[in-house]
């Protein structure tokens, strides 16, 4: 079973392209997943590992996440090998994802109302009527 789940921050954008011929979108960025354990100097260390999201997903990555944003991913590790210039047997590895939740946003703060220069006053007074007082109603004219 080759089943992945992981959750990290965007180490940067996703890069979007599409496959000639057929259209189909492909998205990349890698992910930056801390150890659950703390190294011998008593810090945390940190896996970056390299994503690839196919089709709807990977347009949705390219809009609506960029670097820093939190993430959840679901799917299954790839190991391609080549060969580099030199001749030389190369493996690299990549998480195909299957699912990509967003747990935020690149526009987070953009979208934040914390420094919003609208200030809210609550009024009990209502609007558009004398100031010296209300026109009482008389309760035998509601229907219940």
């Amino acid at each position: 079973m080759n089943h992945v789940v992981l959750v990290g921050r965007l180490t940067r954008d996703p890069e979007l392209r599409y496959i000639a011929g057929t259209g189909t979108p492909v998205a990349n960025f890698a992910v930056a997943v801390d150890r659950e354990f703390t190294g011998k100097d008593g810090k945390k260390e940190t896996d970056f590992i390299d994503i690839q999201v196919w089709g709807k997903s990977a347009e949705n990555c390219a809009n609506y996440i960029g670097k820093g944003s939190l993430v959840a991913i679901q799917g299954s590790i790839r190991i391609d090998t080549y060969q580099n210039q030199a001749g030389e047997n190369r493996r690299s590895f990549r998480v195909n994802a299957n699912r990509v939740q967003f747990l935020d946003s690149k526009n987070k703060s953009e979208n934040s109302y914390k420094g919003s220069a609208q200030s809210f006053e609550p009024s009990f007074e209502p609007k558009g009527l004398d100031p010296q007082g209300f026109q009482a109603i008389d309760d035998d004219d509601i229907p219940f």
